[in-house]
């Protein structure tokens, strides 16, 4: 569930790639300059959660990743007191661990968590900016240098999964999309070393599909079953078997859908 970066001076080789779509990364640093807690909006695979890696890499700071779940717990953010050799130890949570450390903590699909345990954030998300552990009596103060991001999916709410509007009032937002096909195609290609014209091929097999959304989809492409595709291809796999796998059998367990993406996907490589 966590996924923590020791701190240090990053170095260019030590940055996860990120190809910037607009001025996301200057907005980022600027919450974070500002002690403001960062809301991600965007569809699965679209870059949230690699630009989050992007960003803490490039400000040098350590980074706790939670993947929210409907029983994800307040609990299992702030911690809990564990027994172990014949005594009871508390042991934080990765929410208390960020905020000790000066961190950044990112709240994967936080809509995804209880409503409950949203709860928690409020204080830290405020000019408090403090983190109260009820079970030990503490009161963490966040150091400037901590941040919180949080990120969903617009397309996956509904009244049952959604951020209440006192939690969502307390983020300054960042919306993500799919990025323009010729940066599309960059980032296929600097993530995977596939030629051009395939990166091509795929950014435009991509487009075809994405119109499909809500109407024989109930998802988008994203970009990373694309750079999974072109991997699959660079590696010497058929392109055709290489796009069935990864682009077609992720989307839909719909027979006749199957075969009408594997006909568009045939005429794209000429089979």
């Amino acid at each position: 569930m966590n996924d923590l970066t020791a701190p240090g001076l990053a170095t260019v080789a030590d940055i996860p790639f990120y190809q910037p779509v607009g001025n996301e990364c200057e907005l980022f640093e600027h919450a974070y300059r500002n002690k403001l807690p960062l809301l991600i909006k965007g569809p699965t695979g679209c870059g949230k959660t690699r630009f989050v890696a992007h960003m803490a890499a490039r400000l040098a700071r350590p980074l706790i990743t939670v993947a929210c779940h409907d029983d994800l717990t307040a609990a299992d953010l702030v911690g809990r007191h564990l027994i172990g050799d014949g005594q009871t130890v508390w042991s934080d949570g990765p929410l208390t661990r960020a905020v000790r450390q000066g961190g950044i903590c990112y709240l994967d699909e936080i809509v995804e968590a209880r409503k409950d345990t949203t709860v928690v954030l409020h204080p830290l998300t405020d000019d408090r900016r403090i983190l109260p552990i009820e079970r030990t009596g503490e009161e963490l103060h966040a150091p400037g240098e901590f941040m919180l991001v949080v990120s969903y999916n617009p397309g996956y709410q509904n009244l049952l999964k959604s951020l209440k509007p006192s939690t969502r009032q307390r983020f300054v937002a960042i919306n993500f999309d799919f990025p323009p096909a010729a940066l599309e195609q960059k980032i296929v290609i600097a993530e995977t070393g596939i030629e051009a014209m395939r990166a091509t091929q795929l950014v435009t097999l991509a487009g075809h599909f994405r119109q499909l959304k809500d109407h024989d989809l109930e998802e988008a492409v994203s970009t990373r079953l694309l750079v999974y595709a072109a991997s699959l291809m660079r590696s010497g796999c058929d392109p055709v078997d290489a796009c069935e796998a990864a682009l077609v059998e992720p989307l839909t367990d719909d027979a006749d859908t199957a075969a009408a993406l594997l006909e568009v996907i045939k005429a794209t490589f000429g089979k």
